[in-house]
């Protein structure tokens, strides 16, 4: 085995989004691309002579080529050992927990969350660091300046790894561990919730749930944890097994997506309690019968009933939540005298909160919820979490969420996609929204009046870091709000966010359809921002 250098020239687009690199596989493909993004998070690491990376990903097309690649070049860059899930497989938040368990020098994974897989679809990658979490913004921006300027990277000219067989491996001088993609995270969990609570309600005759894993790569963590260990009947986990192409589904756990699991929820026999999760395991749609709940609430209630959770009875540091999530959360913050923070969307936003002790829950309208657990969203923890109140409450999904509405009022939300848009066209409508901020503050429409208008800039508490352009707020008078912003995780086109909020504290108004009570200023939401006008489009794509 030799160590070869490779003459090469930088690609001009390999600039991290919100969450890594996602491009089409086809581009991932293209000579040279991966190993100079690989190379260039190596060339801006410190120190990484002798020391121990993770490696692992959600199985996607083209999972298992790109990891033979990076284990090559961690070999002829210096590492010392490489920590790799069975398969090539590891979950977001399972690599983020072996990252933390074993204290590694930090660990790449290869996904594109909840984007469709297969030969014409997407593919991503992302570092992240000693911490478990997504690498910060000067690390991720250090990369892409190396990325621009790369001429050569490191590679051992060798043959492929074993990456289907349990144990120890030699690639040159670096020793190669295939590990239990599972035990790891799901012995995590068993500290967290009360297992034998929430066993006895999963075999009691009383209950039922579904967990769809979407051909996705929570598949083997739910049928170990949830059928395995706490008993629930073989079945509860639909589409349990991981598949380069999801089965040709998209696997985003949401009520466009994941409709063969709402329809099973809907009607007088469905099951209790249903929920999904995505791609790389990180985000959570819940369920109840005939009851949806939304990710902004759920992320409030948890918080509201985290003293009935072991692993969380010492109580909340404070919480957080990404500026477009609603503000469901802030209510339960004021109530309980906790901070409540107020971040960018991105999960690396939190991490210096949750590293500073600051925050123990944390999450995003995204269908993205979390603790100091770990360092990523965890979309099955967020399951096991309302598996466990619904085992000491033993009311329903409907009946627990009501409830919290009745003392804390609902914020009545919504998020409207416009997906795979014209970048030109998504761009100019957000630099009209932002010249347009002076202007639009104090203007009525209709019966709403706006209080502030700005381009949402953040400050990190922590590292005093700014990060600016994050979003352009309305807020209304009446506590309503709307926001525009663009995804950072797509890989055609560009993706126009709309959030569209509103604070009820009527109980007779709570179980209205939030498309009916927030109409009017989803009227307002289309014609403030023109965007028929700058997208072509008269409705949006995705509603949730």
């Amino acid at each position: 085995m030799k160590i070869q250098t490779v003459e090469t020239t930088p690609f001009d687009d390999q600039r991290p989004g919100t969450s890594g690199l996602r491009k089409k596989v086809k581009v991932f493909q293209t000579p040279h691309y991966l190993a100079n993004f690989v190379q260039s998070i190596f060339n801006v690491l410190a120190d990484i002579e002798g020391q121990t990376l993770v490696v692992g990903g959600d199985g996607r097309y083209f999972n298992r080529e790109a990891l033979q690649i990076i284990v090559k070049m961690a070999a002829a860059n210096g590492f010392g050992n490489v920590m790799v899930g069975l398969g090539g497989i590891l979950s977001t938040p399972a690599a983020s927990c072996i990252i933390r368990k074993y204290e590694t020098y930090g660990g790449i994974i290869l996904s594109a969350s909840h984007n469709p897989g297969g030969p014409e679809a997407d593919f991503g990658i992302k570092y992240n660091t000693a911490n478990g979490g997504p690498a910060p913004e000067k690390i991720t921006e250090a990369i892409f300046s190396n990325s621009r300027k790369i001429t050569q990277y490191r590679i051992l000219d060798s043959a492929d790894i074993d990456l289907d067989t349990l144990g120890e491996q030699r690639l040159g001088n670096m020793r190669v561990e295939i590990i239990d993609s599972v035990s790891d995270y799901a012995d995590m969990m068993e500290q967290l919730f009360d297992f034998d609570a929430m066993c006895s309600l999963l075999t009691s005759n009383s209950f039922s749930m579904r967990f769809d894993a979407m051909n996705a790569v929570t598949g083997p963590y739910a049928l170990e944890i949830l059928e395995n260990r706490l008993g629930a009947p073989s079945g509860t986990v639909l589409r349990g097994e991981p598949l380069a192409d999801f089965g040709g589904a998209h696997p985003d756990p949401n009520l466009v997506h994941a409709k063969e699991l709402v329809a099973v929820m809907m009607g007088a026999d469905g099951p209790d309690f249903g929920a999904a999760s995505d791609g790389d395991g990180d985000r959570n749609m819940i369920l109840g019968r005939d009851f949806y709940v939304t990710p902004s609430d759920s992320l409030a209630v948890l918080a509201a009933n985290a003293s009935l959770v072991s692993g969380y009875q010492q109580g909340l540091a404070g919480v957080a939540r990404s500026m477009p999530t609603s503000q469901a959360i802030d209510r339960v913050a004021a109530a309980k005298g906790i901070e409540c923070y107020e971040t960018p969307t991105g999960w690396k936003f939190f991490g210096n909160l949750l590293d500073a002790g600051k925050i123990t829950l944390c999450g995003e309208e995204s269908f993205g919820t979390g603790s100091n657990h770990v360092r990523e969203k965890d979309g099955l923890w967020a399951v096991l979490f309302w598996l466990n109140i619904l085992a000491v409450r033993k009311q329903s999904v409907a009946d627990i969420v009501n409830d919290h509405w009745k003392q804390y009022g609902r914020d009545v939300y919504t998020r409207h996609d416009y997906e795979a848009i014209a970048t030109e066209g998504a761009n100019a409508l957000m630099d009209q929204l932002r010249a347009r901020t002076s202007e639009l503050t104090d203007q009525r429409f209709g019966d709403y009046i706006v209080a502030h208008c700005d381009d949402f800039s953040y400050t990190d508490s922590i590292d005093n870091s700014v990060s600016s352009k994050q979003g352009i707020r309305l807020l209304f008078k009446n506590g309503a709000r709307i926001v525009y912003r663009l995804s950072g995780t797509g890989t055609e086109g560009a993706t126009l966010r709309v959030y569209i909020e509103q604070p009820e504290n009527d109980p007779a108004k709570f179980a209205q359809d939030p498309q009916q009570s927030l109409a009017e200023l989803i009227g307002l939401s289309a014609s403030i921002a023109k965007i028929k006008d700058y997208t072509g489009r008269s409705r949006p794509d995705v509603i949730t």
